[in-house]
């Protein structure tokens, strides 16, 4: 802001299909007004993707809430059409702090030691020389426009996605898996007890690329505005604001758990950064 030197964040996950027919929904005013959120997130690839490096070490990584769920706080966030204002967490290394078999990675690349034969996670090896980061996280988050929201992370899952609920006062819409050709499904009828979605909608992909699609949009994005400027989907505010709610949570998870407040930024910088870094 003082230099006016252009600054963009790559929150990827602001371009994936799923995400972004999820937001069409509630912005259409599908199911009404956002109340609720609730994302879970099973990360079934977690004991190769995060316990094998530098991830598993709280003093490199601060924590997974960090690291891993900044991007789905994110998505809360946007799909709300809020920021995190007080959040509490609990969490514990369940899994993998159990497991001896360790080993200096430093030189080494992901793919040399990821396997999906790397099953069941107690039998992982080769991990990390130090673990100490929780392999398993349940957050809370009261947002700035009342929105209650939560989420939750486990890193010994046997499957690997992304589930995204949303209540609002018109209906509820819910993603059943992450990825092109998987189904968005909506509720806005009443029903009594379970059942089928009233309306399906198929999950669409982007021309390639990883994420669903999302990184070359991502790319394609930072290059117009690094041209030209102007706005994006992407927010240093919006990447701020998630950074902060995951740090903040891990000190609650880390302590007693108990509800703690998020500092808040400048008007004026926020005011600045959301008009395009224009003065």
């Amino acid at each position: 802001m003082e230099t006016g030197t252009r600054l963009y964040v790559g929150h990827n996950m602001r371009h994936m299909p799923v995400v972004r027919q999820m937001r069409e929904l509630i912005t259409g005013g599908r199911i009404g007004e956002v109340k609720t959120i609730w994302c879970r997130h099973f990360v079934g690839n977690g004991g190769d993707y995060y316990f094998k490096d530098w991830h598993a070490d709280r003093s490199k990584s601060t924590g997974l809430l960090l690291q891993k769920g900044a991007h789905d706080l994110d998505v809360i966030h946007w799909l709300a059409g809020g920021y995190s204002a007080t959040v509490s967490a609990l969490g514990d290394l369940m899994v993998y702090g159990t497991i001896t078999d360790r080993t200096d990675h430093s030189q080494d690349r992901m793919p040399e030691w990821y396997s999906l034969d790397n099953w069941p996670p107690t039998e992982q090896k080769g991990l990390n020389e130090v673990v100490d980061v929780e392999d398993v996280s349940m957050m809370q988050m009261r947002l700035d426009n009342g929105v209650l929201a939560s989420y939750e992370q486990c890193h010994f899952a046997p499957d690997y996605w992304r589930n995204y609920t949303v209540i609002g006062t018109k209906g509820r819409i819910e993603n059943l898996g992450d990825g092109p050709g998987d189904t968005i499904a909506i509720w806005d009828r009443r029903h009594d007890g379970s059942s089928e979605p009233d309306e399906t909608v198929i999950i669409g992909s982007a021309d390639g690329g990883g994420h669903g699609g999302a990184d070359p949009l991502l790319i394609n994005e930072f290059l117009e505005f690094v041209a030209n400027g102007g706005a994006t989907d992407t927010s240093p505010i919006a990447a701020r604001q998630a950074v902060a709610a995951g740090v903040v949570a891990t000190d609650s998870l880390r302590s007693d758990g108990s509800a703690r407040r998020v500092p808040p930024l400048a008007a004026e910088l926020i005011t600045y950064f959301e008009n395009g870094q224009t003065r």
